[in-house]
């Protein structure tokens, strides 16, 4: 029991059937308490959003540069372009399928929330986008000139946001998801969507696989070799992933189903998977382009201009490349683009944050498989230009 408990999925579900059950029940008064709290969780969620930024974008540029080889941009092009890739696809396939899931943004009859009782304001260090840039260029500067101590000092700043996310901002998202569905369902729209939730999370899984698919054609056109000879061998390592919701804990159980691959060269391996673990994330980023694209159709009554979504699409790759391989990580890395440049708001920003979570494990799966696809290309590379074999120690 403890364990389901502390499952991050049965919290956020428990939330959101909480939340729903209290708000068809609640009087006005009820909800001038709910709405307050909705308001002052959401404030320090703002906050956070630029000490993520830098605190996930920045260590990460660092390490990359610091290690930088010809393979190592090899890799981060490709885990870069597969990502991007998702993205515009889930992005079509937004635009070709939402406009026929029967959304209704608005509805007749609804009652109003409650104004907020008081208002904490508790404003951002910085902006979104100052923030992004600032991590930049920190992080390419700190590479260049080899700066270890700043490299350092980005280094434990990460840790420290990642106990910030761990400690503050994942507890407090239950309540703060509770509060939102607990308006909706005050509101009365909440029977009208909820199916439309079920309709997409279903669609989003069919896109993972064709993805996967796709990536794994393309790997084993440009390597020569049989891509059913690494994918056969990724069946534990997709449960994993499941169960886990995360590329870091399934790294041993990826490592080890690639290792079997007799198409797969050894260096490559060691080198690839425990490096795409932390920086391809395709299958999140396609579902949460897809998800953003139907929270905006519920809520807003309308998509996004393709011109938004392809800026928003480019920058989303950025973020995944420096976004933790841990439940909901690229989610939380990417939130100053969600409210800066979609221009979310509070509720959008929970159901966004719900949405995600509930199907997370599937799109950890499919970031995970497809690391096997990228790696294989890598082997392709390789043996095209004839490179050394080199004997590389990975610890786990």
């Amino acid at each position: 029991m403890r364990k389901l408990w502390n499952s991050l999925p049965f919290r956020l579900l428990l939330g959101v059937v909480v939340g729903i059950i209290i708000g068809l029940i609640a009087n006005e008064s009820f909800m001038n308490v709910i709405v307050t709290v909705k308001y002052v969780l959401g404030q320090v969620i703002t906050f956070c959003v630029p000490l993520i930024i830098i605190g996930f974008i920045a260590p990460s540029i660092t390490k990359l540069g610091s290690n930088a080889s010809r393979m190592l941009g090899i890799a981060l092009v490709i885990a870069y372009v597969s990502s991007i890739g998702a993205a515009l696809f889930a992005a079509a396939a937004g635009y070709g399928f939402i406009p026929h899931l029967s959304i209704v943004s608005t509805v007749d009859g609804l009652k109003e929330l409650p104004e907020v009782i008081f208002q904490l304001e508790i404003p951002q260090i910085m902006s979104v986008m100052s923030a992004l840039v600032f991590s930049v260029m920190i992080g390419l500067a700190a590479a260049w000139t080899k700066a270890n101590y700043i490299t350092g000092v980005l280094n434990e700043f990460q840790q420290i946001v990642l106990q910030i996310v761990t400690r503050v901002i994942i507890p407090i998202l239950p309540f703060f998801i509770a509060s939102t569905f607990c308006g909706l369902a005050y509101e009365g729209t909440i029977t009208r969507q909820l199916p439309v939730f079920i309709k997409v999370i279903l669609i989003v899984m069919l896109g993972h696989y064709l993805w996967l698919a796709l990536l794994y054609l393309l790997a084993g056109l440009y390597s020569g070799k049989s891509p059913w000879e690494v994918l056969k061998y990724y069946g534990p390592a997709y449960l994993t992933a499941v169960g886990t919701m995360s590329s870091a804990a399934t790294l041993a159980v990826a490592l080890n189903g690639a290792r079997k691959s007799k198409v797969l060269r050894r260096d490559m391996v060691d080198f690839g998977i425990p490096l795409f673990a932390n920086i391809h994330l395709c299958g999140s980023v396609l579902t949460e382009v897809f998800f953003v694209m139907t929270v905006s159709q519920i809520l807003y009554g309308s998509l996004p201009s393709p011109g938004t979504m392809v800026l928003f699409c480019l920058l989303l790759g950025v973020f995944a490349i420096g976004a933790p391989g841990v439940p909901g990580g690229t989610v939380m890395a990417s939130l100053g683009l969600i409210t800066g440049i979609l221009l979310f708001d509070e509720t959008g920003t929970a159901l966004m944050l719900t949405i995600f979570a509930l199907q997370d494990s599937f799109g950890t799966a499919c970031n995970v498989t497809g690391d096997g696809a990228l790696t294989l290309m890598l082997t392709g590379y390789v043996e095209k230009h004839k490179v050394e074999e080199q004997k590389l120690e990975v610890k786990l």
